[in-house]
């Protein structure tokens, strides 16, 4: 057990990269895990051998990191690290759901295998795409978006950082407005479509169906909706939030603050990259912030929480 209130972050689309997952799959019950997934995805190939292109497509990207950030939860248990609250950007959501035992592992990689099919088929790679917007308030964001078509706020991650989603065509009309109205950088993402947006309607619906037939249990601990940026209540419909949710706006600004409430004093990062934790010093001052994204950082993380 750790002797402060750690609360579990899961990373979404644009932390992957390539050899991500080489140094966990060394381990035996993380290999043992990536085997038993293989009827579903080839998790091997995708967390080592795949470069980033491939990593890139949405259909490849969501098991890998849904995968990555199971495998890590698995090893931070061992390590006697346990979480008091769980959070998940976007696809991160399901891995927060299975460390929250809502889902089992198998169960988890299997939503994310059909989400991530359904989006590419939704909407095909190239002609979507979304940006990060930094300096600027999601205020006076929304309010240049007005005018332009086929762009919106699919992300509320910080008070100066925004994600933005949309046409090809309407991001970079976008791009050269918000840098007019004074955005201090307008950053492309490494995604292929525009998640969170009215483009990915028929994708949640398809997913839907398929949540329909899965199992979730009971959240052993408190986990953030992205929908409303609060925890999932008693009794909660998840196939029917976890719809909506890859339609509509990450609120994630607005989860840090509900785990703030929960008494949550430490945020570790369980994923490649340090996007989340990087955000902490804007969204949670004092907090303390870690990054897992390996077996032998599980283990630094440990002690420090000790």
């Amino acid at each position: 057990m750790t002797s402060r209130k750690v609360a579990f972050l899961f990373p979404g689309q644009g932390s992957q990269h390539a050899g991500m997952g080489t140094e966990i799959l060394q381990d035996p019950d993380v290999a043992a895990l990536a085997e038993r997934c293989r009827h579903l995805v080839d998790l091997r190939h995708l967390l080592i051998a795949a470069d980033d292109e491939e990593l890139r497509l949405t259909n490849n990207a969501q098991p890998a990191l849904c995968f990555a950030g199971i495998a890590l939860t698995m090893l931070l248990r061992r390590a006697g690290v346990e979480p008091a609250a769980a959070a998940g950007h976007s696809v991160g959501e399901y891995a927060a759901l299975e460390a929250a035992g809502v889902l089992t592992p198998e169960d988890a990689i299997r939503a994310v295998t059909e989400r991530g099919l359904a989006m590419a088929e939704a909407v095909p790679a190239g002609e979507t795409s979304m940006a990060a917007v930094l300096g600027m308030d999601p205020g006076a964001l929304a309010g240049v978006l007005e005018s332009v078509e086929e762009v919106w706020p699919a992300n509320f991650n910080t008070p100066t950082q925004t994600v933005i989603g949309g046409s090809i065509l309407g991001l970079s009309e976008a791009t050269e407005k918000l840098q007019a109205a004074g955005a201090r950088r307008v950053i492309p993402l490494n995604v292929s479509a525009a998640f969170h947006t009215p483009f990915v309607v028929p994708a949640a619906r398809r997913l839907r169906a398929f949540l329909d037939t899965i199992e979730f249990n009971k959240p052993r601990i408190p986990v953030i909706s992205n929908l409303t940026g609060t925890p999932y209540e008693e009794g909660a419909d998840f196939p029917a939030l976890l719809e909506l949710q890859l339609q509509s706006a990450v609120r994630w600004s607005d989860g840090i603050r509900a785990l703030r409430a929960l008494g949550i004093t430490d945020f570790v990062e369980v994923g490649p990259k340090k996007a989340l934790s990087g955000m902490i010093r804007d969204l949670a001052p004092g907090a303390g912030a870690h990054s897992a994204a390996t077996g032998t950082a599980c283990l630094e993380v440990a002690g420090l929480l000790h």
